[in-house]
């Protein structure tokens, strides 16, 4: 079944919301329309189209989920664009916040051969440069349990796992406190009244870090 770049589109914003909002949850059309910044009227007739093709199971009121096979199909999109990025950041020089942006434009359009010709130039590499996992070829990907850097607790050592990559100007930030994911971090302070955080990066600088950063960064605890 020939899927559009359209539907792919949809496909992997859905797996990367569900994802983001515990297993199996369904995505409802407010948040699917903010995040890709479409109507609702768009999502609704969208919605409607994938689950006649039997990509996502549709609840009215409540949103979508994916079924095996758009999960399958989100997958392959995430892979592209994940393993895209990494040949961009390690062997064309890009930084990574521009990344991103450069991989959407090129994850529609690169053939089944391109993909394994990059997947083994790069010696198979397992997370993008955010540290988001990338899918196996056969559509497995391996996910780490993790929390936010805002709710850890004063005096706890964890260890950056990835960050969200949707703000250019967010990652540059987060690039230059040294905030990047195998990172460790060990929060010393929090201010009340949803102050910032005091943290400590690699047992060296202290930074104090709005919650608004904080919470784009997913942490497990430190090894």
């Amino acid at each position: 079944m020939a899927i559009s770049h359209s539907v792919q589109d949809y496909l992997k914003t859905i797996y990367k919301l569900q994802n983001g909002h515990g297993a199996n949850s369904s995505v409802n059309t407010t948040l699917l329309s903010e995040t890709m910044g479409v109507s609702a009227a768009s999502v609704t007739s969208m919605f409607k189209k994938l689950a006649e093709m039997d990509l996502v199971r549709h609840t009215p009121y409540k949103g979508v989920a994916l079924t095996d096979a758009g999960e399958k199909a989100a997958l392959e999109v995430v892979r592209h664009h994940r393993l895209l990025e990494r040949y961009l950041m390690d062997r064309l020089g890009y930084s990574w916040d521009e990344v991103d942006a450069e991989a959407d434009r090129l994850e529609h359009v690169i053939s089944e051969e391109f993909e394994d010709r990059i997947d083994k130039a790069m010696g198979y590499p397992t997370i993008d440069p955010h540290g988001d996992p990338i899918p196996t070829k056969d559509g497995n990907i391996h996910r780490i349990d993790t929390s936010r850097l805002s709710e850890t607790k004063v005096g706890k050592q964890v260890r950056i796992v990835h960050v969200s990559d949707h703000d250019p100007e967010m990652l540059r930030y987060m690039e230059g406190l040294g905030l990047v994911p195998a990172t460790r971090v060990e929060v010393r302070e929090r201010a009340p009244f949803n102050g910032p955080l005091l943290v400590v990066v690699n047992a060296g600088e202290e930074h104090a870090l709005g919650l608004e950063v904080a919470r784009h960064i997913h942490v497990a605890e430190s090894e």
